[in-house]
Order: C-alpha cells, then structure tokens, then sequence
C-alpha cells in the first residue's frame, strides 16, 4: 500500500505530440494525481512534445533513435537517463519503441493504447493507424486501454479500459478525438492505482529518500 504522503515519481516516455504528457502534468497541478514528473523523455528531436515539455517547465531528455542505430545502445542510453531521474513508474505516452524491461522495472511500467485490446494492438499500430484499423473492422466501439507493460508490444495485465461508440460516418481523425477524451480520463486513474497499490502485478516502488 502506498505511503498516503508520499508523491509518486514518474517518468514519461513519449515520441509524438506529448498531449499525454500534458494532460498528466495538468491533472498533477490540480491535484488529481499524487505524483511529479522527474523526467519527460522523448525518442526524438523532431517530437512535438518537446515543445511542451519546455513550456511546462519539466525536466527533459531526448534520446534520439535515429542518433543510435544499434538498438541496444538506444536502449542502454533510455536506462542511464532513468537512472538519472529516479521514477517509481514510468508511463510510455505514445513512445512508438518496445521499452527494454530489465528486472527491475517489471510492474512499474504502464501504456495506454487507443484502442480496447488485444484487437488492433501490436507492432506499427499507433496513432491513425489504429483508429483506421477499426474503422475497417467494421467495429461498432473502441475505446482505450492502459495494461502493465511487458516484453511484447502492446501485452500484458490490462488496467482498465474506457469504451466509446463508433459512429457513422466517423473519420479515423473523429473517432480519434473521442478516443483520446477518454485516454485523457484513464490514464490518470491508472497512475492513481498504482500510487494506491491497487493494480494486480503491480510493484512496489523502491523505498527512496
């Protein structure tokens, strides 16, 4: 069980807009959620959540994947920055990599995917590929889902799962946008589960001073 007067340190992957980064740094200002933000990570110098990062006075760095091409130094240089800023939790918001998982950082790793899995999850489903996917399917609801990370893109224990109707004539960018209302709900109460110890196979964070 969590220290109620503890804050939980929290690390945010990300490789795209980083709205996800925002909306936790605003529901963090409000109050929502008992955590800071140690370390906003992007995968990119091209990613637009820099920019916000910045803006919200966050602390920054960026690992360029295309500045490593040999995968295991990409990932060595994600855990040294970790190590760096020492996070109970990292949240992945929109990082387009499979987060390496050493022993360590397993139950402490949370992902939110737009979409209710295991439909329409895995490797290159991301973004409008997704919502295109399931407009294709033909599904009449989506949604998205927050799971405890593992070795597998887009795998491992779901957390929760928030649901939208497909509606006719929806587009991958409207049906994107009522998606990602709700993400914008549950990823915030996955991260005030894990501070509360509520989440099966979740870890406990390392004692810290």
């Amino acid at each position: 069980m969590r220290n109620e007067n503890r804050t939980l340190r929290l690390a945010v992957l990300f490789s795209g807009t980083g709205r996800t980064l925002e909306n936790l740094q605003e529901k963090i200002a409000r109050g929502e959620i008992p955590a800071r933000i140690v370390l906003a990570l992007a995968s990119g110098s091209e990613c637009g959540g820099i920019a916000r990062a910045r803006r919200l006075g966050l602390p920054l760095e960026i690992v360029d994947r295309r500045a490593h091409p040999d995968r295991k130094r990409f990932d060595e240089r994600i855990l040294r920055a970790l190590e760096a800023h020492p996070a109970d939790l990292v949240c992945l918001a929109g990082w387009l990599y499979l987060f390496p998982l050493p022993a360590e950082w397993r139950g402490r790793v949370l992902n939110i995917h737009p979409a209710l899995l295991p439909r329409h999850g895995g490797r290159g489903f991301h973004g409008e590929r997704v919502h295109r996917a399931v407009l294709e399917a033909g599904e009449k609801e989506s949604g998205c889902t927050v799971h405890l990370a593992d070795d597998r893109y887009d795998h491992g224990p779901t957390v929760l799962q928030r649901r939208v109707p497909v509606l006719p004539g929806d587009t991958p960018d409207t049906l994107g946008t009522r998606v990602f209302a709700e993400e914008c709900i549950a990823y915030p109460e996955a991260v005030r589960a894990f501070a509360a110890g509520t989440i099966p196979g979740q870890a406990l964070p390392p004692v810290r001073p």
